[in-house]
């Protein structure tokens, strides 16, 4: 299953049709997205932080526990998943074992950018990154330590914020020199950067789609015409449960109870149905005891 999941994953990029992957910072949120009909499923680091530990996206997250979200994911999701491995947790030496790690645990691909650890949202300032050729030499081990050469490498570069647009084309033109199947240039600022990427780089894009961030929100099909592999928009589902959270703990504040609020609440049976409680009940029907 796995070799056939990262063969669809290697698919969806090359075939260039945009096609948007939402972030699951947990195993429910993975699960809802497979059953609204999308493809693909992108394990956000950031959202992982932010509702496993409750912290910002600075770096603190560990591979054990990046693994064990995985893990989860896998086993409630029949899609291909691409996880944000952040920086491989290191050198060259992590970077080979964080592979090893994230395809055991279930992954069809890894996300792995230049940033200096411990790293940072790629939407915060203050960021740094490594030097070129350290980074590229990160990616040669990543590309050699997956056990299925199906299992989708993407390239991530943070030099816009640092060292300006030019420099994080030439990184991206490294990684793909070093075996990268996809590059993603992140935080791209205005259209005539986005339009240049898929222009000036011969591997599949991918382009995060953040609200509140510095890349402007560009629609689908537009990004479909400019070439683009994949569209994230890695914590959408999570700003939107944060919302969501943060409304009805206001209503119960206010009123003590649900009354008023029913509708912005998912039924009880609706709640089950998206759990799938029903093949559990299966399985205690079947092995219960007389």
């Amino acid at each position: 299953m796995a070799d056939s999941l990262n063969r669809t994953l290697k698919t969806i990029f090359a075939r260039r049709r945009a096609t948007l992957l939402p972030g699951a910072p947990n195993a429910l949120t993975a699960k809802m997205i497979q059953d609204a009909g999308f493809e693909a499923i992108y394990v956000t680091g950031a959202g992982v932080t932010n509702t496993y530990l409750g912290i910002p996206d600075l770096g603190l997250i560990s591979l054990s526990e990046l693994a064990d979200n995985v893990a989860a994911m896998r086993d409630v999701t029949t899609l291909p998943i691409v996880a944000d491995g952040d920086t491989g947790f290191g050198n060259a030496v992590n970077v080979t074992r964080t592979v090893k790690v994230l395809e055991r645990a279930g992954a069809n691909g890894i996300q792995l950018e230049d940033q200096v650890f411990p790293k940072k949202c790629g939407h915060f300032a203050g960021k740094d990154v490594i030097p070129m050729d350290e980074a590229a030499q990160k990616i040669r081990a990543a590309c050699d330590a997956r056990g299925d050469q199906d299992f989708v490498i993407v390239a991530r570069t943070d030099a816009r914020a640092v060292h300006g647009f030019n420099a994080a084309i030439e990184r991206a033109e490294a990684f793909i020199e070093a075996g990268a199947d996809a590059t993603f240039v992140e935080a791209p600022e205005g259209l005539d950067e986005i339009r240049a990427i898929p222009q000036k780089l011969k591997v599949p894009q991918l382009i995060n789609m953040v609200y509140g961030g510095k890349t402007p929100i560009v629609e689908l099909d537009e990004l479909e015409k400019m070439g683009y592999g994949v569209v994230l928009y890695a914590n959408a589902p999570m700003q939107g449960a944060m919302l969501a959270i943060k409304k009805t703990l206001a209503h119960l504040k206010k009123q003590g109870s649900t009354t008023g609020f029913e509708d912005q609440l998912i039924g009880f049976a609706e709640r089950q149905t998206i759990v799938d409680k029903a093949a559990f009940d299966a399985i205690e029907k079947r092995y219960a005891t007389k």
